[in-house]
């Protein structure tokens, strides 16, 4: 990697400054990783194709096409002028990308002598711009000759990309005997065959044929994002609603597989059956309800047991988040959204194998998820609060052009996917980031909590209730009253205002918690705005006089009755062999049953019993549902972002490094691996030089395993420790003495 100035990127890199180095890392963080030694090192990490790919991902469409440009000119060769590359734009700014380039070590040398490391084109692009590799013969190739048919094959192959397969490509003719416009363009040379099925066209013919476009067709600006206003509260109202009713979905999921936990595939996720089920009962589609199965376990909240026949179940921390305020509810579910490491949006469509994708599946895995789940939402976040996107395929073609190399071939897709997602979230609505989606991009979730809550309506304390026995709640319910009226009430549509509907067996399922008639006649009258319908009093008196006549206890367990005549009903049903009871008493029979199959037989014989504990009031013995330990949430790895000052400390001791290596050194004592802290000879040279005032240079080994070379001058050797000035630093450093692994005199100290 040498100039024609003579410059290599070493050189060019020891000539920069501290804070460009820092820069440079901070841009790269993987020239950190461990820390390199000395400039050299650093150098040879820059040039690798690896570090060169990761540093090409946030390069826009204008600073990619100049690297791109840069190796059509071959800079990864042998240096080229900036006018060169320039001629290439016309009269588009290159500067700005120059410099980016420069700043990331793609790029060095000054105007004159610009190079690329030579491995760039490899982890770019092997035909850069859309163009073939050089045949310098073909500068001067005259195309006035070529027939139409041949023009068009050029035209072809000059949009890139410039190979092509071709069953011509296997037949050597001359062009004599051409028939084909591939056979007539390999006769006369302006394409290269490259095996017998693929030709090439040359990139000194193809920049002919673009003409006064040599790089073709590239988008120096960044495409219009066609945006419009709406006013932010309506945007931050809008994604609570919808908070609110992730929350309810949530709850419901959980409460269905508490109940019913489906089975876990063989290869993995939830079964295509369970999830057409779960949508059913939550009355979403099937997309909506998978988003869910992934959140849900992603925040802790569902497990596979992982047994002999493993399932998905509710863990522990499922009663703790029922039992949380509305936006915590949301604020751990939108957490478990932005943190998570699969992509949703594959569900339902088909593997390489043709397999179907269902939720929770190991194939939906992509642990740079979360990455690309922010970029979009920072896109959003840049705009104004309440500015909206008209077209989320407009996002896209934004972030495309600001990072062409991000996302892979579902890069696009990501930022759709994301958008539909995040709305359904309530992270966004309107296609525009919410105050508390904001809040949860930048700060987390506690204040994007707060921000939830502020958006949320006041809770109301009240309900309407129709003729029609159905209950209209005109808001969010305090707490109380949703759960009062979730036990005597069934959902019926979900939204800004919750409809429920009254039927016998809710009424009944209220008594079976433990209240009364009079308690259900309260609550209506106390927290109803409309009058109580009559027929709403009269289906609440019907279901007490029947509910509870019937009690039951364990004996197995048993039924009483002060009615004779309703247990000889009972006894003469074919459901009393089945459930095998037998009469004790006038009033009193038995079952060697579990109470709550014994009560669950008689009311599907249309009988209607009641529980009773040893105090003989009702017992409520709805079941809480299965629970296993929780396994914490999936949080991504972040990876520790160093500070200024850690740079720096790394640019120092590669600066100390290049000192080391220019520094002339006698004759050197080594230190076998087996002899621990040394032999003798090395504790007195180094003895020697703390006595004369003279400095060492050092070989060790550091605390990451890197090997390293220092100029120490020793103040201090014993108790297995080296501490003396490090000269490079001009401080004092310590150096466990068992990671010495030589030392020598320098002969000249003034080095």
């Amino acid at each position: 990697m040498v100039g024609m100035s003579g410059t290599t990127l070493a050189e060019w890199l020891r000539a920069q400054d501290d804070s460009a180095l820092v820069a440079l890392l901070r841009a790269r963080p993987d020239l950190a990783t461990p820390p390199p030694a000395d400039t050299t090192v650093l150098a040879t990490r820059i040039g690798s194709r690896a570090s060169v790919a990761r540093a090409c991902e946030d390069l826009d469409t204008v600073t990619l096409t100049v690297l791109e440009a840069l190796l059509v000119l071959d800079a990864d060769l042998a240096p080229v002028g900036r006018g060169a590359v320039q001629e290439l734009f016309g009269e588009t700014d290159i500067g700005p990308a120059l410099d980016a380039l420069r700043a990331r070590a793609l790029l060095w040398g000054g105007d004159h002598a610009l190079s690329t490391p030579p491995a760039t084109r490899d982890a770019v692009n092997p035909f850069p711009c859309g163009l073939g590799r050089s045949v310098p013969r073909l500068a001067d190739a005259d195309l006035s000759a070529l027939d139409p048919d041949e023009h068009r094959v050029l035209q072809t192959l000059a949009a890139g990309p410039p190979v092509g397969q071709t069953k011509d490509a296997g037949h050597v003719v001359s062009l004599a005997n051409a028939k084909t416009p591939i056979q007539k363009l390999l006769a006369r040379g302006l394409l290269v065959r490259r095996d017998a099925q693929t030709v090439e066209l040359p990139r000194e013919v193809g920049l002919k044929v673009r003409g006064d476009r040599p790089l073709g067709a590239v988008r120096t600006a960044e495409p219009p994002l066609t945006t419009f206003r709406r006013d932010p509260s309506d945007v931050d109202h809008t994604g609570a609603g919808e908070a609110l009713e992730l929350s309810r979905h949530v709850e419901a999921l959980l409460k269905s597989w508490s109940e019913e936990p489906p089975a876990v595939l063989r290869s993995g996720g939830v079964g295509v059956r369970e999830l057409r089920k779960l949508a059913k009962d939550l009355d979403v589609d099937e997309r909506r309800a998978a988003l869910l199965v992934e959140l849900v376990v992603n925040a802790g909240l569902v497990a596979d047991t992982e047994g002999l026949e493993p399932e998905w179940v509710p863990t522990t921390q499922t009663d703790a988040w029922l039992v949380a305020a509305p936006e915590h509810r949301w604020a751990t579910i939108a957490q478990a959204w932005l943190d998570l490491p699969r992509l949703p949006g594959l569900i339902g469509q088909r593997d390489d194998r043709d397999r179907l994708l269902n939720p929770l599946a190991p194939e939906l895995n992509r642990p740079g998820a979360p990455r690309d789940r922010r970029r979009v939402l920072e896109a959003l976040a840049a705009l104004p609060p309440g500015t909206a996107v008209t077209d989320p395929d407009e996002l896209a073609a934004v972030l495309a052009w600001r990072a062409p190399r991000r996302g892979g071939r579902l890069r696009d897709e990501l930022v759709r996917w994301t958008v539909e997602e995040g709305t359904r979230v309530g992270v966004l609505a309107h296609n525009a980031l919410t105050a508390q989606g904001r809040a949860l991009l930048t700060e987390g979730s506690g204040p994007a909590a707060k921000r939830l809550a502020d958006a949320l309506p006041a809770p109301v304390d009240h309900v309407l209730v129709q003729a029609d026995l159905t209950v209209v709640a005109p808001g969010r319910l305090d707490p109380e009253l949703a759960d009062e009226i979730a036990l005597v009430a069934d959902v019926e549509s979900a939204g800004s205002a919750t409809v429920y509907r009254v039927r016998e067996d809710s009424v009944r399922r209220a008594f079976d918690a433990g209240r009364s008639a009079a308690d259900l006649h309260e609550l209506f009258r106390s927290r109803s705005r409309t009058p109580v319908p009559q027929s709403l009093t009269y289906l609440i008196d019907d279901a007490a006089r029947r509910h509870g006549r019937l009690r039951g206890g364990a004996a197995g367990s048993f039924l009483r009755c002060d009615d004779p005549v309703l247990i000889a009903e009972v006894m003469a049903h074919a459901a009393a062999e089945r459930l095998a009871l037998r009469k004790i008493a006038p009033t009193v029979l038995v079952s060697p049953l579990p109470l709550a199959e014994v009560l669950d037989g008689l009311r599907a014989a249309g009988f209607a019993p009641a529980a009773e504990g040893p105090d003989g009031h009702v017992l409520d013995l709805r079941a809480g549902g299965r629970r296993i330990a929780g396994k914490g949430r999936r949080r991504p790895v972040q990876p520790s972002t160093p500070s200024d000052e850690q740079l720096g400390e790394l640019v120092r001791l590669v600066r100390a490094g290049d000192r080391a290596a220019t520094t002339t050194g006698g004759a050197r004592v080594s230190v076998p691996g087996n002899l621990g802290a040394g032999p003798s000879a090395t504790l007195a040279l180094l003895q020697r030089a703390a006595k004369e005032g003279r400095s060492v240079l050092v070989d060790f080994v550091d605390g990451h395993g890197t090997a390293a070379r220092r100029v120490i001058t020793p103040q201090v050797v014993g108790g297995g420790v080296l501490e003396g000035v490090d000269v490079s630093y001009g401080e004092v450093r310590r150096f466990p003495l068992h990671r010495i692994t030589s030392a020598a005199l320098v002969e000249d100290d003034g080095a």
